[in-house]
This record gives structure tokens, C-alpha cells and sequence, in this order.
């Protein structure tokens, strides 16, 4: 059987309430079920959580069934690769100890089967959104993470929730698609292309599923999110393609 390579992003459990986490997350599970048998290396791309921190003996309870899944893939052997997204930044530890996962802070450059990947949940990238670039600063912030550690994981864990909850996802914020030249992850991916030579891009965080041609040789990917489209990347060693999960049982 031939072995692939599988990259998803912006699952946001736990967003926009518990019963619909709920259906989602049995719904991402059943895809993993599915993909298991071919998959080589599973790469999660950022917002797989609505909401994530760790404190030192705590940590958000739920998305038993995901971790549960995980752990399974990854003690079969299977490598596993989580990016801090905007959503769930405040990974640490838990996730290494626990699955064995690798947890990746910014960008990736790996290759396989001779083809280049650079890849990042897409956060921060590119012209634009001064606001939250300056936010992200604050976020990342050994001392404020530490602030915030401080704080009864009650008092946490609730303002965190609050705040998710005025997300794009919760409000059904639509996204739409624009010009070429002012997608900021493209606009970035081709500043990368001046420098060295890259075959695929990939994304999360800009959730729409998107396929760019930059050049002849490469290709921008953005893997879209599991609330509208369910969408994923897969790599058989010969292109990346997107793709789109529906489920062959009835949740």
C-alpha cells in the first residue's frame, strides 16, 4: 500500500459550543481512522484547538476521542507534527510527554521525495495586520505567559473561552476570496521564492481552501477549515493535492 502524507489545520474544537465540538471532533476522528492506513507522516497546521493552554498540572478538559486517536497513531509508529497556531500558541510539553508529537513554533522547511515544503499556520505572515502582529508579540511572551500561568485556571481558562468565542468561526464570519496580490501569505510565499526554491507552501489560518500557482515550479496551498469544508492536503509522493473529507458513516 502506498504511504502519503496528510496535512489539516483550523479544526477549532471547541468552538462555537460544546455539542457542535462534539460532532466535529468525532467527525475529524473518523477521517484520521481513514487516512491511518496509508499515512506516513500526519502534520496538524495550527487552530486545532479553539482554545489551548497548559498549566503545569492543568490542562483543557475534552477532545478525549482526538488525543485518544492520536496517541494511537502516533505508538503505531506514525510521526505526528502540531503547529502552534494563533488559537492554540500556548502548547507546551503535555503533547510530547503524553503522545510523542512534535511541536512545531513557526515555520517548517522539510523535503520529501525531492520536493521542498515550507510550512506554518500562517499567522503573522506577510504585509498587513500590524494589530495583531503586535499581539502575537504579547502572546508569545515568556513573561506574559507566565502572567497569565499565574492566574486560577477557573479565571484562565474562562477569560481564554470568552475571548475564543468572539472568533471568526463562533460568529460565522464568512471568509471570501481576493485578489492575488493582496493574499498576504502569498505576497509572503513569493518573497520566499527571491530566496530559495520551494515546491509547495502550506497553510492554515486564512480558512478558505485555496490552490495558487506561483511559478512553474511551485505551488501555494491553504488547507481551509473543518467547520464549512473539511478540507486537507495530501502528498503521495508525487504532488500535493486538496481534498475534501465526507465521512462513510453516519456519526
Amino acid at each position: 500500500m502506498d504511504k502519503k502524507i496528510y496535512f489539516a489545520s483550523d479544526f477549532h474544537l471547541g468552538s462555537p459550543n460544546y455539542e457542535e465540538s462534539l460532532k466535529r471532533e468525532k467527525f475529524v476522528v473518523s477521517w484520521l481512522t481513514e487516512i491511518e492506513p496509508t499515512c506516513s507522516e500526519l502534520f496538524l497546521m495550527g487552530d486545532i484547538f479553539d482554545f489551548w493552554f497548559e498549566y503545569k498540572k492543568v490542562v483543557p478538559k475534552g477532545y478525549i476521542r482526538l488525543l485518544g486517536k492520536l496517541t494511537q497513531m502516533a505508538d503505531s509508529g506514525i510521526p505526528i507534527y502540531f503547529f502552534k497556531g494563533n488559537h492554540d500558541m500556548w502548547v507546551y510539553d503535555y503533547f510530547i510527554q503524553e503522545i510523542g508529537m512534535k511541536i512545531i513554533s513557526d515555520e517548517l522547511i522539510i523535503e520529501r521525495n525531492n520536493k521542498r515544503f515550507y510550512l506554518h499556520h500562517g499567522d503573522g505572515l506577510g504585509p498587513g495586520d500590524k494589530f495583531y502582529k503586535f499581539l502575537r508579540r504579547i502572546f508569545r511572551n515568556p513573561i506574559c505567559q507566565f502572567l497569565f500561568g499565574i492566574l486560577p485556571p477557573r479565571i484562565g481558562l474562562g477569560l481564554a473561552n470568552y475571548w475564543s468565542g468572539k472568533s471568526r468561526l463562533a460568529s460565522q464570519v464568512s471568509e471570501k476570496i481576493i485578489a492575488e496580490n493582496e493574499e498576504w501569505l502569498v505576497v509572503h510565499s513569493k518573497e520566499i521564492l527571491k530566496k530559495e526554491a520551494i515546491n509547495y507552501f502550506v497553510y492554515g489560518h486564512r480558512h478558505l481552501p485555496l490552490e495558487i500557482k506561483l511559478n512553474e515550479e511551485s505551488i501555494y496551498i491553504n488547507l481551509g477549515e473543518w467547520v464549512n469544508y473539511s478540507s486537507y492536503a495530501e502528498f503521495d509522493g508525487q504532488d500535493l493535492k486538496l481534498k475534501y473529507f465526507k465521512s462513510k458513516q453516519t456519526l
